[in-house]
C-alpha cells in the first residue's frame, strides 16, 4: 500500500475508533498537536476533559448579561443585637481581604495569581466589576494550529484587561465541546472548569504586539521571537531537518561522531580562542574579593533583602519586622559601597596578536574556533569507514547580508573508501531525502508557510524529490555564463576565478530554469589545499550543490590521500606553520585511503525549505558581524 493508501486507512480508523488522548510526557497536560492534528481535528473528543497549557495568541471578550436578584428567602433578616457585629467587624475584615487583592494585582509585574472560585458571600454574589466570558486563542508550540479556550473572568482575580494580554500563560483544565456558536472556525474548543496558572505580561514592556511584526524587528527580541506563529513553525521545519538529517545517515551505516569546536588547524578568516587579553589572570582575585567578601555575593544579598522588604511590605507582618529588614538591607548597601571604594580599577591592556606569547595561553598554543568538522572527522573515517558530525562552524569574514553568519551549524559526513563521485551522489541522496521528510511529516507546518511566507515552496521541494539534479563542471559553468547575452555581471565571469551569487543565481534561476545543480572540479586556487588533485593538475576534486535564491547548500570533495601531493600543498601556503598539520599528514603516512565527503549548512536548507529571505530569521540566536544580541 502507498503512502497515499496508508494516510487514507489511518483516518478511517481515527473516524471509526478515535484515538484516546494521551498527556504530554514529563508533563502533566495534553499538547495541542494531539488535539488538532488528528484527521477530524479533535471533533469526536468532545466530551474529554484535559488539562493543555500555552500562551495567548489573540483573545476577545463578551460580557455577561448581568443575573436576576437573588431570593429574598436566602438569609434570613438578621436581628437588631447582631447588626452592630457585623457592620463592626465582618464586613471590615472581609473588605481587608479585597484591598489586599487589588494592592497585588496592581503591584505585580508579571506574577503568577493566586486562582479561586467564583465568590460568593452569604449566599450571594459579590458586587464588583462586571463579568465577562473571554474567548483565547492558546498555543503551546508542538502546533501551527491554536485551540480556542473559553474562560469565565469571575474564575481569576487578574484583570481581565491584563489576562487578554498577548503573551500571557494560562493553564487550564475543562472540558472539549463543539463551538456553540454555528459559525465557528474552530472544530472544538475547550471549555474552561477551573485555572490552574496565570503568567502574566506587562503589556507596557512586552515587545510583542497584537499587530503581526515584521521578521527584522523581531531580530531585536529573539528570546520572545518563537512565540510567534511564523518563528514558531520555521522553528519545527529546523527540527524536522535536524531529525532527518540524523535519519539518513544512521540508516545509511554512518556512526557518529562529536568533533571540537576548538582546534589547531583551519583556513580563512577563523576567530582566535586566547585567555591572554585583559587582567592579569593573577590580580583576579584580588580585586573581587576583599576583606573575605566577594562584591558579586553582596550584590546578590541586596537584592534577595530588596525582594523581602517587598513581600512584607505586601504581608501581613508587623511593623518591627519591615523596620528590622529595611535597617538589614541599609547595612549591606554601606557594605557594598565600602567594597567598590576600595576597588581602584586597573586600566586593561590589550595585547596586540603579534606579540601574543602563546606558551602563556591556555592550550599552550594558538587555537581557533573550527571553520569545518571534516578534518578531524578524516581521522575517524580512517577508521570506521563511514562518519558524520552536525555542530557549530565559526568564519570571522567582516560580511553582513541576508546569506552571511559569523555561526552556522554543519551536517558534516566522510566516507573512506570514497571518490569524487560517491560524495556528489551521496548529496544527491541526503537533499532529496530532506525534501522528501518535510513533505511527509511537517504537512500542516509547510501548509502553514507556502501561505504565509513563499507560495511555491511545496511545489519546489515537489519537484525537487522527484527529479534528477543537473551536473556540470565549472568550466562548462563559465562557459555557459560567457555565452549570456541578456545579462551583464558586475564580475565578468573568467576561467579561474570564484563563482559570484550572481554568477550562481543566474545559472540556477535563468539557464537552468529553478532547478537545483551540482557544480564540480573547480580551479585548485578557490578550493582548499586539501582538496585532491585532478589529473590534468589545474583542477580539485569539489562539487557545489546549488539551489535557487539561495545558492550553496552543500559543499563537498574527494580530499587527497596522497602525501607528497598534500604536503607540497601545505608548503605552498607559506606563512602557516607545517606543524600544525602533522597529525594531519599522518593519516597519510600510515594508512592512508581514497576519501571522501560533504558539508549541508542547516541554515541555507532552511532557507530554501521555507522561502525565508533572510539567514539570520533561519537560525534562534543569529550572531553576525556587529550583532550579537544575546
Amino acid at each position: 500500500m502507498d503512502s497515499h493508501g496508508l494516510t487514507h486507512q489511518k483516518e478511517q480508523d481515527d473516524v471509526i475508533s478515535p484515538k484516546p488522548v494521551t498527556l504530554s510526557k514529563y508533563s502533566n497536560r495534553v499538547e495541542l498537536k494531539t488535539l488538532l492534528e488528528r484527521s477530524d481535528r479533535g471533533a469526536r473528543l468532545a466530551g474529554k476533559r484535559v488539562v493543555i497549557g500555552g500562551w495567548v495568541k489573540s483573545s476577545r471578550a463578551v460580557k455577561k448579561d448581568s443575573p436576576p436578584p437573588p431570593p429574598s428567602l436566602a438569609v434570613p433578616p438578621p436581628s437588631s443585637t447582631t447588626k452592630s457585629n457585623v457592620s463592626c467587624t465582618e464586613i471590615i475584615q472581609s473588605k481587608m481581604n479585597i484591598f489586599k487583592k487589588l494592592f497585588d494585582v496592581l503591584s505585580g509585574g508579571g506574577k503568577t495569581y493566586p486562582i479561586f472560585d467564583k465568590p460568593e458571600i452569604a449566599g450571594q454574589k459579590a458586587t464588583s466589576s462586571p463579568e465577562y466570558i473571554i474567548y483565547f486563542l492558546i498555543s503551546d508550540g508542538s502546533s501551527v494550529s491554536s485551540l480556542q479556550v473559553v474562560v469565565d473572568s469571575a474564575m481569576s482575580n487578574v484583570p481581565v484587561t491584563q489576562l487578554m494580554s498577548l503573551g500571557t500563560c494560562i493553564v487550564a483544565e475543562g472540558v472539549l465541546r463543539q463551538p456553540l456558536a454555528a459559525s465557528a472556525k474552530h472544530v472544538i474548543e475547550l471549555e474552561t472548569e477551573k485555572l490552574l496558572h496565570i503568567g502574566t505580561v506587562d503589556p507596557e514592556k512586552y515587545p510583542l504586539s497584537k499587530k503581526q511584526l515584521p521578521l527584522h524587528l523581531l531580530r531585536d527580541f529573539s528570546h520572545f521571537r518563537p512565540r510567534t506563529t511564523t518563528v514558531g513553525s520555521v522553528t519545527r521545519v529546523h527540527s524536522a531537518l535536524t531529525l532527518a538529517s540524523h535519519t539518513f545517515f544512521q540508516s545509511n551505516g554512518f556512526q557518529y561522531v562529536q568533533v571540537p569546536v576548538i582546534t589547531t588547524t583551519g583556513f580563512g578568516e577563523m576567530f582566535r580562542v586566547t585567555t591572554l587579553l585583559g587582567d592579569k589572570t593573577d590580580d583576579k582575585d584580588e580585586k573581587k574579593k576583599h576583606d573575605g567578601f566577594s562584591i558579586d555575593t553582596v550584590k546578590a544579598a541586596i537584592k534577595e533583602k530588596s525582594r523581602l522588604i517587598d513581600h512584607l511590605k505586601r504581608s501581613d507582618s508587623n511593623r518591627e519586622a519591615l523596620a528590622a529588614a529595611i535597617h538589614d538591607l541599609k547595612k549591606t548597601t554601606d557594605l557594598a559601597a565600602q567594597l567598590e571604594k576600595k576597588q581602584k580599577p586597573k586600566a586593561v591592556t590589550l595585547i596586540k596578536p603579534e606579540k601574543f606569547d602563546v606558551s602563556k595561553d591556555f592550550f599552550g598554543c594558538d587555537t581557533y574556533l573550527t571553520v569545518s568538522g571534516r578534518f578531524h572527522l578524516e581521522s575517524y573515517a580512517s577508521s570506521l569507514g563511514k562518519v558524520y558530525t552536525f555542530g557549530p562552524r565559526f568564519t570571522a569574514e567582516k560580511i553582513d547580508n541576508a546569506r552571511h553568519l559569523a555561526e552556522m551549524w554543519n551536517v558534516e559526513a566522510e566516507m573512506a573508501f570514497s571518490e569524487l563521485d560517491d560524495a556528489m551522489d551521496c548529496a544527491d541522496e541526503f537533499f532529496k531525502f530532506l525534501c522528501k521528510y518535510l513533505l511527509e511529516n511537517l504537512h500542516e507546518d509547510m501548509k502553514f508557510i507556502s501561505k504565509r511566507v513563499d507560495k511555491t515552496v511545496t511545489t519546489r521541494l515537489e519537484a525537487t524529490a522527484s527529479n534528477s539534479l543537473l551536473r556540470f563542471s565549472y568550466t562548462e559553468a563559465i562557459s555557459l555564463l560567457q555565452k549570456a547575452t541578456t545579462r551583464t555581471f558586475e564580475t565578468k565571469p573568467e576561467w579561474g576565478f570564484a563563482l559570484t551569487e550572481e554568477h550562481l543565481s543566474y545559472l540556477t534561476d535563468e539557464i537552468c530554469k529553478g532547478s537545483v545543480i551540482i557544480i564540480h572540479s573547480y580551479p585548485k586556487e578557490v578550493k582548499p589545499f586539501y582538496i585532491r588533485l585532478n589529473d590534468d593538475k589545474k583542477t580539485v576534486a569539489a562539487f557545489d550543490l546549488v539551489v535557487p535564491k539561495v545558492g550553496v547548500v552543500i559543499s563537498g570533495s574527494q580530499n587527497e590521500e596522497r602525501f607528497e601531493l598534500l604536503d607540497a600543498r601545505i608548503r605552498e601556503l607559506g606563512s602557516t606553520p607545517r606543524e600544525k598539520y602533522e597529525w594531519y599528514l599522518d593519516l597519510r603516512r600510515h594508512g592512508t585511503v581514497k576519501h571522501s565527503g560533504i558539508s549541508l549548512r542547516m541554515e541555507h536548507m532552511l532557507l530554501f525549505a521555507t522561502g525565508l529571505p533572510d539567514i539570520k530569521d533561519a537560525i534562534p540566536f543569529p550572531r553576525s558581524w556587529g550583532k550579537a544580541n544575546n
